[in-house]
Formats: structure tokens, C-alpha cells, sequence
């Protein structure tokens, strides 16, 4: 058997990644419905709703559990392992993306300030009066990714996506 035969022919496997697939196109549909564009990171990307990492860990152990039982060592470990990656989007990476928030913040503010000290510093040598701060830079800066965590909302959303995909797909 091909290591792509293998690979399909997981049950556990198959409802994971479709649960996945399924959390990202919804969460690229949302972000097009305010934007009337599609943004493609979406499909991709952490953050937002619902969540693809809970839609997937939810959706192997159920898929686990009809597989080998609710009474399997290995339901209780994907179990044990999807509560963490679901605390942990919601605490760690959510805490995380409100940090990033708060740092380009600082950062814009930073700039701004640098740039107004700046220019009264020059409108003082040049003995006039400060107008208006113009930003003349057309810099690119650098901002942190602030989308990486979820609230409990999005994070029940995509636990639920899971296992509704989990228990409709039958076992070959």
C-alpha cells in the first residue's frame, strides 16, 4: 500500500482533517462577508471563528472514540489532548494576540511621539511655530500578528463543528 493509501484510508485521520478544512472555509467565508474579498491567510491562519485547531482535535476523538470505543486508552489520551489545545487557544494564544494588540499600539504611539518631539525640535531651530506633524515617511513597519488566540465562543463553535463531523461521517 502507498503511503497515500495509508494515509486516506485513516478514518481518525480523514474526519480530522475535514473538520479542520471545514472550520477554515467557513472562518474565509466570515472574514469575506464584511471585506466583499477573499482573504486567503484566512484559510490558513490561526484566530478567528470558529476554531479549526478545536474542529480538529474534537473531531479525532470522537473519531477515536467510534472507532475504538469511549473506553480506549486512546480516546482518553485525544481527549486529554484536545482540552489542552483548547485551553490553550484560549488562554496562551489569545493572551498572546493581546499582547500584539497592545505592542503595535505602543508602537504607533512611540512613532507618533518620536515624530511630533521631532518636528517641534526643528520648527524651534527653524524659529517657527509647530503646525501640523505630517508623517513624510512612507516606511513599511513591521506590526505583530494579533489574530492567534480565540474567545470561548469561537473556540466552542469549532469544538462542536468537530464533532457534529465526527459522528455524521460513517467508519468504512
Amino acid at each position: 500500500m502507498n503511503p497515500l493509501q495509508v494515509i486516506t484510508s485513516n478514518y481518525v485521520i480523514n474526519v480530522g482533517f475535514l473538520a479542520w478544512l471545514s472550520a477554515q472555509l467557513i472562518k474565509t467565508a466570515l472574514a469575506y462577508i464584511p471585506n466583499k474579498k477573499i482573504i486567503w491567510e484566512r484559510m490558513v491562519g490561526s484566530g478567528g471563528m470558529p476554531s479549526s485547531h478545536s474542529s480538529l482535535v474534537c473531531a479525532i476523538a470522537v473519531g477515536i472514540a467510534k472507532k475504538l470505543g469511549y473506553s480506549s486508552p486512546e480516546f482518553a489520551i485525544s481527549l486529554a489532548l484536545a482540552g489542552i489545545v483548547m485551553y490553550d487557544a484560549m488562554g496562551v494564544r489569545r493572551a498572546a494576540g493581546e499582547q500584539a494588540k497592545a505592542i503595535n499600539r505602543m508602537v504607533m504611539d512611540f512613532k507618533d511621539m518620536f515624530l511630533m518631539v521631532k518636528e517641534e525640535f526643528e520648527s524651534i531651530a527653524r524659529g517657527s511655530k509647530l503646525e501640523e506633524l505630517e508623517e513624510e515617511t512612507g516606511e513599511k513597519r513591521k506590526v505583530l500578528k494579533e489574530l492567534v488566540g480565540h474567545t470561548p465562543i469561537e473556540v466552542l463553535c469549532g469544538a462542536i463543528l468537530g464533532i457534529i463531523i465526527a459522528v455524521v461521517v460513517p467508519i468504512k
